[in-house]
């Protein structure tokens, strides 16, 4: 295994800079955030290009890899999360067209994985974002597959605020959705699996593993705590508002021993990429270091 960060936080970072403290730091790969590099979505944690992915050249590739390695990283993934099925059409023909140039930078950088999500439209059942996702996703497998890519979803329910309520923003997030998921598209596309996600739907952890563990390509580490009185005040019709805090990874409820049991039995191998959320480590750069490094001492034994 390898132990890294999503690059998303360090929005005002340059990415070599990026990953020289992450080398000095004891990091050995990083996922790192390819948003548009003329802007766009700017949801929290959400933006940063660190990758300028249009047109990028076989030379660009080969010297942003070369620095990568100098300083001791390794890429995990290329990472891009909008909402592939949004109800406006044409915010999904933007983004989705992003999503494909995210796919050709991974293969001429020679990167394996491409992390995203499935999406989805709140004012729309799971049953009819599936039907929308398959006709939408079936283009963008196959461009993943010819280009030597595994695209890999993240399942988050993508349910923060009370613009992406009731319904959330991503409809991969059950393990009915992601049943459909590898039945429609098998080992072409990957989960890229975060434990956080679990905790708050109430989902058993150690079964989840055991069943999907195979089809783990990617690995978020990203903990959340739920607040009980939030629970207690808005119960669980309201999807977590009021009650699903993220936190850096030894500061919620996400049990890492039973995490990384089920990893390893499951025969996962891959990068461990901390995603970093937490309200109490942000709004200085140092901050948000401070935050990476106590995830990283928590997890670091685990990983050999």
């Amino acid at each position: 295994m390898e132990l890294g960060i999503l690059t998303a936080p360090f929005e005002d970072m340059d990415l070599m800079d990026v990953a020289s403290w992450a080398g000095k730091s004891g990091f050995s790969a990083m996922e790192v955030a390819c948003w548009p590099a003329s802007g766009g979505e700017k949801r929290r944690y959400a933006g940063t290009s660190h990758i300028d992915v249009d047109g990028l050249s076989t030379g660009q590739a080969t010297d942003i890899k070369s620095g990568l390695a100098d300083r001791g990283i390794s890429i995990s993934g290329l990472g891009y999360y909008p909402n592939p099925l949004h109800a406006d059409s044409g915010h999904r023909e933007e983004v989705t067209g992003h999503l494909m140039k995210v796919i050709t930078a991974a293969s001429t950088m020679e990167v394996p994985v491409v992390n995203t999500f499935v999406g989805g439209d709140r004012s729309l059942n799971v049953d009819e974002n599936w039907t929308r996702a398959i006709e939408i996703f079936n283009p963008i497998v196959a461009h993943a597959q010819a280009s030597g890519v595994r695209l890999c979803f993240e399942n988050c329910p993508m349910i923060f605020s009370y613009d992406e309520w009731p319904g959330g923003h991503n409809i991969a997030y059950s393990p009915r959705i992601w049943r459909r998921i590898f039945e429609q598209w098998g080992d072409a596309v990957g989960m890229n699996f975060d434990p956080s996600h679990l905790i708050w739907q109430f989902i058993d952890q150690t079964r989840f593993i055991k069943e999907f563990g195979g089809q783990m390509a990617h690995v978020h580490a990203k903990d959340v705590m739920v607040d009980r009185d939030g629970l207690y005040e808005n119960g669980t019709m309201s999807t977590g508002m009021g009650w699903q805090i993220p936190r850096l990874c030894g500061l919620g409820d996400v049990d890492w021993g039973d995490f990384f049991s089920g990893l390893y039995r499951a025969g996962y191998d891959g990068p461990v990429i901390i995603e970093h959320e937490d309200r109490d480590f942000e709004g200085t750069e140092e901050r948000v270091k401070r935050g990476f490094l106590l995830a990283r001492d928590l997890l670091a034994p685990y990983i050999k």
